[in-house]
C-alpha cells in the first residue's frame, strides 16, 4: 500500500499537495490568531480560583445556571471529577482578599439541593501571570535557538531549513486550533508546546538523516532527488507509525482519563504528534527538494593538489 502511494510521480505529487495544504492551514491559523487571539487561562490573566465539592450529583449546566443568578461578573465553571468543580473568576475591583466570601459561595453552600463544600480559594495576581508568560515564552525561544544551532551543525542547510519550517508549522497549527476553539491556554499547554518542539524535531531528523544517507550513496548520483526522498520516507515510515502510534495511545489515555486539568495538555500534545508526523513528510522532506537539494551537495570535494596526486599514474 505504502509503495503504491509513494511510487514515482504519485508520491511526489502527494507530498506537494500536502505542502500546499500545510501552507493553507498555517495561513488560516495566523488569521484566526489575529482575529480571535488565545483564551489565556488564570495562570496568565490572574484572578480567583475556587474549588468545591457537592454532596449530591449535580449537572454542570444546572449548577452553572444557578451560580449565574448569584454572580455579578464573568466566570468559568468546569468539572474536575465526581461532584468536584472548579470556578474561575476574573479579577474584580471590589475584592481585595481571598478570604472575602462572595454571594455565589453562600448560595451553593446554603442550598440543600447542592450542599457544596469549598475546598480551596486562591488569588493569582496579574503580575505573576505576566511573569509566567514572559518566562514561558523565553523558554520556548531558547528551545528554538538550541534547535536551530543543532540543525545548523547536523544537516546541510536545505535540510535544516526544512526541519525548522516544519517545526514552526506545527506550533502555529496548535496555536491556531486553540484560538479557533477558544480552548484555555495555560501553563500545561505551554509545557506541551515545549515537548512538541522536541518530538516534531525527532521525526524531521529521522527523515532528514535517511535522505542524507541515500544522497551520499555513489550509485544514486544520477537518481532524481524526488525518488531518493520518496525512498527515504518509505524506509522510515513504518518506524514513524509505530513511534507515533504508541505515543498517541498514551496521550489519548491522558486526554480521556486524566480529567479537565490535563485536557489542554493532552489536546495540544495529541495534535502536535499528528501534525508533526505529517510535516516531517510534507515539509521537512519536500522543502529541500524545492530548494534544489541533490547528491552534488554531498560530494566530497578535494583541492587541486590532492586531485593532481590522485590523477598520477
Amino acid at each position: 500500500m505504502l509503495n503504491y502511494f509513494l511510487k514515482g510521480e504519485k508520491g511526489t505529487r502527494l507530498r506537494f499537495m500536502g505542502l500546499v495544504l500545510s501552507a493553507t492551514l498555517v495561513l488560516l491559523s495566523v488569521f484566526t490568531l489575529t482575529q480571535k487571539g488565545l483564551n489565556f487561562g488564570l495562570d496568565f490573566t490572574g484572578g480567583y480560583l475556587t474549588e468545591f465539592t457537592t454532596s449530591q450529583s449535580v449537572e454542570l449546566k444546572n449548577l452553572e445556571q444557578f451560580i449565574a443568578k448569584n454572580h455579578n461578573g464573568d466566570f468559568e465553571l468546569t468539572s474536575q471529577g465526581n461532584n468536584h468543580f472548579q470556578l474561575r473568576e476574573a479579577p474584580s475591583a471590589n475584592k481585595s482578599s481571598v478570604n472575602n466570601s462572595s454571594d455565589w459561595q453562600s448560595a451553593v453552600t446554603q442550598n440543600t439541593d447542592i450542599d457544596a463544600t469549598v475546598l480551596s480559594s486562591a488569588y493569582i495576581g496579574s503580575q505573576v501571570g505576566d511573569e509566567l508568560f514572559d518566562q514561558g515564552c523565553l523558554a520556548m525561544f531558547a528551545a528554538m535557538i538550541a534547535v536551530m544551532l543543532y540543525l545548523a551543525v547536523r544537516f546541510e542547510w536545505r535540510l535544516a531549513v526544512g526541519s525548522v519550517v516544519a517545526l514552526v508549522h506545527d506550533l502555529v497549527l496548535i496555536l491556531g486550533l486553540f484560538s479557533l476553539l477558544q480552548l484555555e491556554f495555560n501553563l500545561t499547554v505551554l509545557a506541551s508546546l515545549l515537548a512538541i518542539i522536541g518530538y516534531s524535531l525527532n521525526d524531521s531528523i529521522i527523515v532528514g538523516d535517511r535522505v542524507r544517507e541515500l544522497l551520499r550513496v555513489k550509485s544514486n548520483a544520477n537518481v532524481s532527488p524526488a525518488i531518493i526522498i520518496n525512498d527515504a520516507i518509505k524506509s522510515t515510515f513504518t518506524r514513524t507509525l509505530i513511534t507515533s502510534g504508541t505515543t498517541l495511545a498514551t496521550v489519548a489515555s491522558v486526554w480521556l482519563l486524566a480529567g479537565a486539568p490535563l485536557q489542554g495538555f493532552a489536546i495540544a500534545l495529541f495534535t502536535g504528534i499528528v501534525v508533526g508526523t505529517f510535516s516531517s513528510i510534507c515539509i521537512a522532506a519536500t522543502l529541500p527538494e524545492l530548494m534544489g537539494v541533490s547528491a552534488k551537495n554531498y560530494e566530497v570535494k578535494v583541492d587541486v593538489k590532492t586531485q593532481t596526486l590522485m590523477d598520477m599514474p
